[in-house]
């Protein structure tokens, strides 16, 4: 295997114009790339895939030029080396991937069309142009575009269009940007566009299969953002325009291309008229995510590829640091505390879990980066406790001096800190080298040992781990006074407890706020204390506990028997992210039962218990200025209830589909998920799956669309499993972006979950094929891991995996996957009794 090679030590690029010919109809396309640069050496690579070039000539002759595949190539050789001009003339098609120069499809009044749309990032800039497809080779761009245009067509672009000659689409000079950024989109377009304060133009592009109506709130959130931005950053929106596109057909959530930022519809687009508030709480952090990418991650680049947390982390953090200013009654913070922070100790406790920063050279393991529970979630917690160490007055004055310096350039981490610690006079940059560098995070436990306090920090494991004697920066947060900011040994102790106790006169707590990332086991008269005052608790402590609880019982330090007591305790909370923590608690007890076993139907009972006096106070559907928290308990609860079989929820939920059986799309959408499940379960029927997959098939509606899969899936007829899975290759109905959840939900189901697995084994090439080339291609893996419990799946897993365990960018999702299953199974084995019994014995009090 040839060694990978940067091409950017040999040719430094300044400025690009590229020219392209598109022909949608013969899918392919033509293009000659003009790149001005240095070549350092009379050899130089310049990066290409899939592209049939036919020429290259330097500073106007003819050179030679050999193609490398192995190393998506273009080796050229030059007369000399020196200031250097490249004409490359080249052709090649139009992928279906969703990566390079590609085709979206949709239909509008049953007529098919395409948008045409691009996906560069991390490496399939190539695939369009030849380039030094490297972050660190930022130049300049011209863009030039023909295509097969039609009457009322609309071409847009990172920069505004300056001019169109003989069918030919020029575009402004772009600023100094990476190739991956490069972007530009056609067809038929409906817009909206607006303007922030400082003059930057805002706009929402979408296909005409939607209606005007739906661009009005991302609009309105892209532009209060930039607005955000500015003045947090205090570093002005460096472009004329930013413009938002919802792609058909778009691999990832949305992707932050400088100027042009493309989603995935269900990210972009909002019916007013009926969307749930948790779904315009998300949609609104993904476009404060990718705006705030224009400066971090745009403006300022990571080096390469194994600085990706430098780009996503902080966006990560600043989607919700953002919506929280504009949209302050949302309290999102509270949707970080649910998804982000389980998600992130969660896979940090799987040994072998990549490290926030990750080397990483062959660019076919740089998509195995992408794991948005670490460098996502995990390095967003990382900077929530930089936030929380330095302040905001810090926090802002570093990156405004870190924009300052290096705008328009690339960096590594240590050039953040550098900013950060200056601004603050805190040395940022010690702290978080424990937390970036390694895998994993502490539980500290705490305890009193001869009268005294004492803590320790131990790496936290779910499943087998081997201890490398790891210790970490904990900020420890503690409510009591003399406990030290940063815990940074193995122990520590504190002094006295009962004089502790006595001054403070309130339970002992570490990580108050639940903002580092770090879970805590208190020895039982600690915990006992806690619980006993846990009516004082605001809803993030409560969470806090019962998510560390949770973990604790999966890390196997305490019985998961022990957690069930906990429940009835905190099920009369109106918090919603008490209840969510709650009822992740009480949806794990059903890997502990067999599928309509008598186990289950006590299960089943102690859902109803939960979650009956909720449903009673909540009802179905939402009611007309009720608050934020009711609207999201009320989703956790129907859930419970669905699992319960409450009969209350099942004749409401199957009058309320009656009533909108003619136009199921109009049924509230928080709660219409719940609804076709319920009808799916209790009044299914061979029409019924025809019905629903017919509304797939028709619907517009990112958010519908999406509660489809989710009640079909749920059919337990063999017949119409079989028919849904044969279903799994056709991108007419169900498009290859939302092919993974589809398969997620048979697998899930007990059904059929052989038939989903009999499908992916049968069909991986092909999959291979399909989705190969997107960054969440592991995912696939990922979902298998967490859906299989039961000795004979983990062999079929290891049989089927281990042989690709040694395939680029495989290699650690297979490995966590096994770890993950194993642990899952042991856990079952060891504590499957006990917890049955709790359980029995919760709902018999």
């Amino acid at each position: 295997m040839t060694k990978f090679q940067h091409f950017y030590p040999l040719f430094k690029p300044e400025h690009y114009d590229i020219y392209l010919d598109i022909d949608r109809e013969a899918k392919q396309f033509s293009g000659k790339t003009t790149i001005t640069g240095t070549a350092t050496t009379e050899k130089i690579g310049i990066h290409q895939k899939d592209l049939a070039v036919s020429e290259v000539l330097a500073n106007g002759d003819l050179v030679p030029y050999t193609i490398d595949k192995e190393l998506d190539a273009i080796w050229i050789d030059l007369p000399k080396s020196g200031q250097t001009t490249l004409d490359i003339t080249y052709s090649a098609k139009l992928t279906d991937t969703m990566m390079g120069i590609y085709p979206s499809y949709y239909d509008v009044d049953g007529v098919k069309k395409q948008l045409i749309g691009t996906q560069f990032e991390t490496n399939s800039a190539r695939q369009a142009f030849p380039s030094i497809d490297e972050p660190v080779a930022k130049a300049t761009f011209s863009l030039a575009i023909k295509f097969d245009e039609k009457d009322g067509e609309t071409i847009i672009s990172n920069m505004p269009e300056e001019k169109v000659v003989d069918g030919v689409h020029y575009f402004e000079k772009t600023v100094p940007m990476s190739t991956y950024l490069v972007a530009f989109g056609f067809g038929e377009m409906i817009s909206k566009t607006t303007t922030t304060k400082s003059g930057v133009k805002v706009g929402i592009f979408a296909t005409k299969a939607h209606q005007a109506k739906e661009l009005d709130f991302g609009l309105d959130i892209a532009k209060r953002s930039i607005e955000f931005y500015e003045d947090f950053f205090q570093t002005p929106y460096p472009l004329p325009h930013s413009w938002q596109l919802g792609l058909p057909d778009f691999s990832a959530g949305a992707m932050e291309n400088w100027g042009l930022i493309t989603y995935r519809e269900a990210y972009l687009l909002v019916d007013p008229d009926n969307t749930s508030l948790r779904m315009q709480q998300i949609i609104a952090t993904v476009i404060a995510h990718e705006v705030a990418h224009q400066w971090f991650g745009d403006l300022v680049t990571m080096k390469w590829w194994d600085d990706l947390w430098l780009n996503e982390s902080f966006a990560n953090m600043m989607e919700y640091v953002a919506v929280d200013a504009i949209e302050p009654d949302w309290n999102v913070w509270e949707i970080f505390q649910t998804s982000d922070t389980p998600a992130a100790l969660e896979r940090d406790a799987t040994d072998g879990v990549q490290s926030v920063y990750s080397k990483v050279e062959d660019p076919a393991e740089v998509d195995s980066l992408f794991d948005s529970a670490i460098v996502y979630a995990k390095g967003a917690r990382m900077l929530v406790m930089v936030r929380a160490l330095i302040g905001d007055e810090a926090l802002r004055t570093g990156l405004k001096a870190y924009f300052d310096k290096h705008q328009y350039n690339n960096t590594v981490g240590a050039d953040l800190w550098s900013a950060l610690s200056d601004a603050s006079g805190i040395n940022v940059g010690a702290v978080m080298k424990s937390w970036l560098e390694q895998p994993g995070y502490p539980v500290v436990s705490a305890k009193v040992v001869d009268g005294k306090l004492v803590l320790t920090q131990q790496q936290f494991f779910i499943g087998d781990g081997k201890a490398v004697g790891r210790l970490w920066q904990v900020p420890l947060n503690s409510n009591y006074d003399g406990v030290p900011d940063l815990m940074t040994e193995k122990e520590l102790v504190i002094g006295d407890y009962n004089s502790l106790r006595e001054k403070e006169g309130t339970a002992f707590r570490l990580n108050v706020g639940n903002s580092s990332h770090f879970i805590v086991s208190y020895e039982q008269t600690l915990l006992d204390d806690i619980l006993n005052e846990s009516d004082q608790l605001d809803a993030i402590s409560k969470l806090q506990l019962l998510q560390d609880l949770r973990l604790l019982a999966e890390g196997r330090r305490i019985s998961y028997a022990s957690l069930i007591p906990l429940l009835s305790q905190f099920s009369d909370s109106h918090s919603a992210i008490v209840n969510t923590a709650l009822y992740d608690i009480a949806d794990n007890l059903k890997r502990f039962v067999t599928p309509k076993s008598e186990e289950e139907t006590t299960l089943k009972a102690f859902f109803h218990q939960l979650s009956a006096t909720a449903y009673d106070r909540l009802g179905l559907e939402p009611k007309k200025g009720e608050p934020n928290d009711d609207q999201v308990t009320r989703q956790e609860v129907i859930s419970a209830a669905t699992y319960a079989d409450n009969q209350a929820f099942i004749a409401d939920a199957h009058r309320l589909f009656e009533a909108h059986t003619d136009h199921l799309a109009t049924i509230s959408a928080s709660v219409r998920p719940y609804v076709l499940i319920n009808e799916v379960k209790h009044f299914g029927s061979k029409e019924l799956i025809d019905t629903l997959l017919d509304e797939y098939r028709r619907s517009t509606d990112a958010s519908y669309k999406a509660s489809l899969p989710a009640a079909i899936g749920r059919t337990e007829n063999p017949e119409e499993i079989t028919k849904i899975v044969t279903l799994f290759k056709d991108a007419d109905t169900i498009k290859p972006q939302d092919l993974r959840s589809w398969f997620y939900y048979i697998l899930a189901n007990d059904q059929g979950q052989q038939a989903a697995w009999d499908w992916i084994k049968s069909n991986w090439q092909w999959l291979l094929d399909t989705v190969g080339g997107d960054m969440s291609f592991t995912s696939y893996i990922t979902v298998i891991s967490r859906v299989f419990k039961t000795p004979e799946r983990l062999a079929e897993f290891k049989a089927f995996f281990e042989p690709k365990l040694q395939t680029p960018g495989l290699t650690r999702e297979i490995t966590m996957g096994i770890k993950s299953i194993e642990s899952r199974v042991t856990l079952i084995a060891d504590e499957k009794d006990a917890v049955n019994q709790a359980v029995a014995k919760a709902i018999n009090k």
